[in-house]
């Protein structure tokens, strides 16, 4: 009975994983939609303050938004909001500027990033095999970005600055007070990034906005909080060494969805990119799952000896 219930709750998490993905990759399509429709500011701003009024309220339904924290998960929300922001105005400044599914490739090398992050800054270990896996999955990165290539698009650039922020951000969130509520945290960040783009927006100038226009943002807005609510609940259900793969499927839907709307397909040599670039992150993974049981099978050892 405990294993299919097992079972029940991997099925469960990895399709939360699943909705997860396909709500961020709907998100980014709404948003590229705009590209040039919208100063890019002001695109960030609408769906800022979208999001956040959406996040609060749903945040108050569930009685989850708490401001009483400890003074150093403060710290640590602020410098994860900081790059947050960062890897906003990137991701989105390269979302309009390049092909969907490349620019998501990219992104897939955030297991990777991660785990080398985690290793400089906590000290978290780092055997060889992930090393090596790590710096084929950089090669695969640099076959998608290609600097000095033909055809080479400098937002790719943008695109691996925002891996660079997004890594700090988990960085940051990775030593949080484990009661520290998700939601709050989600909240502070996007109403510095609102608070953010506002300010760019005040001294740009304000572009009126159609009720298509409108209407695409406010979607966004939905996607990116079914997108987050899935995200957290995944942290719930199931074990992560089965749901932590599904998340490639967010590439699946950038391909589908980049040829669907904008008509973009991936040349061979991006294809290829994404492929190590997956199969490593795949790999890193499994051996963080394959050190956590070893982890904690030792563990339970040292307690029934000291028993």
């Amino acid at each position: 009975m405990t294993s299919r219930a097992g079972v029940s709750d991997n099925l469960r998490g990895a399709g939360l994983m699943a909705v997860s993905m396909a709500a961020f990759t709907f998100n980014d399509t709404a948003i590229k939609s705009l590209e040039g429709s919208l100063p890019l500011a002001q695109t960030i701003l609408l769906r800022g303050i979208a999001s956040s009024v959406l996040m609060a309220l749903v945040a108050a339904r569930l009685g989850a938004l708490h401001f009483s924290l400890p003074h150093r998960d403060w710290g640590r929300i602020a410098l994860r909001s900081i790059a947050d922001l960062g890897a906003t105005f990137l991701f989105l400044g390269a979302l309009f500027q390049m092909p969907l599914a490349n620019l998501t490739a990219i992104l897939q090398a955030l297991p990777l990033t991660v785990a080398l992050g985690a290793a400089l800054v906590y000290r978290e270990p780092l055997g060889w095999r992930r090393l090596v896996a790590i710096g084929i999955g950089f090669g695969g990165v640099l076959l998608i970005v290609r600097p000095g290539a033909e055809g080479f698009n400098t937002y790719a650039l943008w695109g691996v600055g925002a891996v660079f922020f997004v890594t700090v951000r988990d960085l940051a969130a990775r030593r949080l007070t484990p009661g520290t509520p998700s939601i709050t945290v989600a909240l502070v960040g996007s109403v510095l990034i609102t608070v953010a783009a506002g300010a760019v927006t005040w001294s740009e100038g304000w572009q009126p906005v159609d009720a298509a226009q409108a209407g695409r943002i406010g979607l966004a807005s939905v996607f990116i909080l079914v997108g987050y609510l899935a995200s957290v609940a995944v942290m719930r259900v199931g074990e992560i060494g089965f749901v932590a793969p599904y998340r490639y499927t967010g590439l699946i839907w950038a391909l589908v969805l980049g040829w669907l709307v904008f008509g973009d397909w991936p040349d061979r040599l991006t294809l290829v990119g994404a492929t190590i670039v997956v199969a490593t992150g795949l790999f890193t993974l499994y051996r963080e799952q394959v050190l956590a049981r070893r982890a904690a099978a030792s563990a339970n050892v040292a307690r029934v000896a000291g028993l």
